[in-house]
């Protein structure tokens, strides 16, 4: 036996197809070849028919983690982003409301029938509302807040308009346009896709075949004269609707229904932290049922733990009733340990919560039971003092009329287009689990005087929460009081 070479190599890869080069990982534990030889012999051909056999026959999963992806999703609607990026395994970059104006972006129109010309008018008024406040919003802050010698004018102009787009911003309907990019395993992505064609959206549907498609046809190269790639024909090319998500939800939708009776929504703090202790089982069957009614998570909560045993038990065995041989568990199966916060904010700043992918997130639809927020900030001229509060309120009020019209008019999936219609201002639920260092991270992150008021103020909120709960550990939060006015021009 010879001595082996005392000495690591390590070498960054360019140039391999993502599943060629799945399939040259996966032989790691199959093969005694480095990465070099292993490419110097696997072909596309060899690695489809790996990936068919140890993929898609026996099950191993885990080898498409390994086939990474990017990908560019244009001028999709902010509801169907929303749905997109919904994934717990996820990484990619947004269009920012903060940094961009989005009047030039259009919208999304479903399928309305005799509905667009009413549906097109809500839109392009709320659009209208979105110019006009941040106007003068722009105006009022320039009136409130000299430009220091120190500051270009330049500077000074485009810091205080993403100040005034944090409030315009509000206005935005769901159904404006917007474009990211993410970059993905191919499991993430087959799970992603087989998602969205389960969604009751058909944006979101047609969005998944996309997706599908694009996995599955010559990619975009950007060299001029480079060979043909298809980044995913294998891993992805058996992603259909999912059966157990879609027929599971309608059980768990009648079932919390019928649970909860109609009762009237109770009144809830924007953020509550709910952490009495309570059996697993409780925990399971109500997270179950939360995201599919528009009751806080305490108020559910309650209603199944005046259950028997034997109810509580019917509940969770609900979630996996219908579960097929490949199907993973729902998300709200993550349950048994943690922080629980039950947060009641505006959906513009939901999205940037929703990013905390370290969460175990469990979101709502989305309705306008809960109402719309005031986008005030400390320090900052109020809509009052700028005189658009009548045009926002306004705006707003006339946004849920049509979102009520449309949700009753009788067309093909109004209850869904009818969301199109809400702006970024209104109310949304969601839970967030996460363990302490995340509840930190969040707090300390979210909660600096750069960042946008609402989550400022979900951030703080947290941190109250835990501090109430454990005084002891509160010590540790490297946290300002977001109440406090500060620096508008501090970024």
């Amino acid at each position: 036996m010879s001595a082996t070479k005392n000495e690591t190599d390590v070498y960054a890869i360019h140039g391999a197809d993502p599943e060629v080069l799945a399939y040259a990982m996966a032989k790691y534990s199959r093969s005694g070849l480095t990465m070099k030889e292993s490419l110097a012999e696997i072909s596309a051909q060899r690695a489809e028919q790996f990936l068919n056999t140890f993929y898609f026959q026996y099950g191993h999963r885990s080898i498409a983690d390994l086939a990474h992806i990017p990908m560019a999703i244009e001028r999709l609607s902010l509801l169907a982003a929303i749905a997109l990026v919904d994934e717990q395994r996820w990484d990619g970059q947004e269009r920012s409301t903060r940094y961009q104006d989005f009047r030039k972006s259009g919208w999304y129109t479903p399928a309305v029938g005799d509905q667009t010309a009413s549906y097109t008018a809500a839109i392009e008024a709320l659009f209208g509302a979105y110019e006009r406040i941040g106007a003068g919003m722009l105006e009022a802050l320039q009136g409130a807040i000299a430009r220091p010698a120190e500051m270009k004018e330049e500077a000074y102009v485009r810091t205080l308009k993403a100040r005034a787009f944090d409030v315009a911003r509000y206005l935005l309907p769901l159904a404006t346009n917007t474009s990211l990019g993410q970059i993905v395993n191919a499991r993430t992505l087959e799970t992603q896709v087989s998602r969205l064609l389960t969604s009751e959206f058909g944006e979101i549907r047609g969005l998944g075949e996309r997706l599908r498609a694009a996995a599955s046809e010559a990619a975009w190269n950007p060299n001029e004269g480079a060979r043909e790639v298809k980044v995913a024909p294998t891993l992805v090319k058996y992603a259909v609707p999912n059966a157990y998500q879609a027929e599971t939800a309608g059980l768990l939708r009648a079932a919390v229904a019928e649970l909860m009776g109609g009762a009237a929504i109770a009144k809830a703090p924007v953020v509550d932290l709910v952490e009495e202790g309570k059996s697993l089982e409780v925990e399971l069957a109500t997270s179950l049922l939360y995201p599919h009614c528009h009751y806080s998570y305490r108020q559910v909560r309650d209603r199944v733990a005046g259950l028997s045993g034997s109810g509580v038990m019917e509940v969770i065995e609900m979630g996996t009733r219908l579960r097929g041989r490949h199907d993973e568990l729902l998300r709200a199966y993550s349950s048994g340990g943690g922080l629980r916060f039950d947060i009641l904010m505006d959906v513009g700043g939901f999205r940037d919560m929703h990013r905390h992918r370290r969460c175990v997130q469990l979101l709502q639809g989305f309705t306008d039971v809960h109402g719309y927020e005031d986008p005030g900030c400390p320090g900052q001229p109020t809509l009052e003092e700028a005189g658009l509060a009548g045009v926002y309120k306004g705006a707003m009020d006339a946004a849920f009329g049509a979102y009520e019209d449309l949700k009753v008019s009788g067309c093909e999936e109004a209850g869904e287009s009818a969301q199109y219609l809400l702006p970024l201002g209104t109310r949304c639920r969601a839970m967030f689990k996460m363990d302490f260092a995340e509840a930190l991270y969040i707090s300390e992150l979210r909660s600096g005087v750069a960042g946008h008021f609402s989550y400022r103020r979900v951030a703080w909120e947290m941190y109250l929460a835990v501090k109430k709960a454990h005084p002891g550990l509160a010590g540790l939060f490297r946290i300002e009081d977001v109440w406090e006015p500060v620096d508008l021009l501090r970024r």
